[in-house]
């Protein structure tokens, strides 16, 4: 099925060299919003015209770890979706089968660019047991950590918000968290005299190590620490094993997601529950597609970067 790109953002995973270098060449883009311009003769449930997205990966849903629901570490995985950042992707056969989701009229193609992201968010939150009288500490106020935020908010949690720079502060601020906290302050202080405790669920949408310290000290007996971002393979992290032991402190990470998360991304998208149109800072055509790595890279004045081939 060939399908015509409207619009690909740009991922965090885009930028990080030792993420995408292992992979390269490649063309890289993962959140695509699309149109079917044809398809093969065996392909019944699309057409031309449909507006589409498609997931950069599909699991086998048979394997130990799908069973399990640990769709992103399926072992049945054999394809993986052209980039998205072109004009046409053509898409293989698994995909059409397994992996294609109409869009739904009240998601445009640039909303789609935050399904994937939106579905990481969703899945990394159930894994840490968020639910209602929880609170929840976010540090890192990129597109990831903002998509964290809106989706707790949404589900009417106490929220608070850690980053360094103040616009993503005062982005926060206007989603709803309960206090946005600049990270060169003394967080810790600043979350236990405004909730007299610590955090029961901390969510690490940062890869600075200092950001990593605060997740440690920011979280609460009982509680949870989500690692979401990471920093990267030749930065060592220190885990406070013997504190964290007399606390009974989860740590766990949270990497892409799996059908279901995709599902419920664009249910809350399209019903209006999570608003994105307020995260786009930027809209680039393809040929200024550096300028928008450079400022994702940055990440001084944007949040969603959203490249228009």
């Amino acid at each position: 099925m060939l399908v015509k790109v409207h619009a690909c953002g740009i991922c965090g995973s885009d930028i990080a060299e030792w993420y995408r270098l292992p992979r390269a060449p490649l063309i890289q883009g993962h959140e695509l919003g699309a149109e079917v311009v044809s398809a093969g003769k065996g392909v019944k449930k699309y057409s031309p015209g449909d507006r589409v997205f498609i997931p950069p990966k599909i699991p086998c849903g048979e394997c130990h770890y799908c069973r399990g629901g640990h769709y992103p570490q399926c072992t049945g995985i054999k394809e993986r979706l052209p980039g998205g950042f072109a004009e046409y992707v053509l898409v293989p056969a698994v995909f059409v089968e397994k992996g294609t989701y109409l869009l739904p009229e009240n998601i445009t193609s640039e909303r789609s660019t935050f399904i994937e992201p939106l579905a990481c968010a969703v899945r990394a939150q159930r894994l840490a047991g968020v639910e209602e009288d929880k609170t929840v500490m976010v540090i890192g106020c990129g597109m990831s950590g903002l998509m964290h935020i809106k989706l707790a908010v949404a589900q009417g949690l106490k929220v608070f918000a850690v980053d360094i720079n103040p616009a993503k502060l005062e982005m926060a601020v206007r989603i709803g968290v309960h206090s946005a906290i600049n990270g060169n302050d003394e967080v810790h202080a600043r979350l236990v005299a405004e909730n007299t405790r610590e955090a029961d669920i901390v969510i690490l949408a940062s890869s600075a190590p200092q950001a990593v310290g605060q997740a440690w000290q920011c979280v609460d007996k009982g509680g949870s620490v989500v690692l979401f971002a990471v920093p990267g393979p030749d930065e060592k992290v220190v885990v406070p094993v013997n504190d964290f032991w007399t606390k009974e402190i989860t740590i766990l990470t949270s990497y892409y997601c799996g059908p279901p998360d995709i599902i419920e991304a664009m249910d809350l998208i399209d019903s209006g529950k999570i608003v994105v149109d307020d995260l786009i800072t930027h809209r680039l055509p393809l040929d200024e597609i550096a300028r928008g790595f450079e400022l994702v890279s940055e990440g001084r004045e944007s949040i969603k970067v959203i490249i228009k081939p």
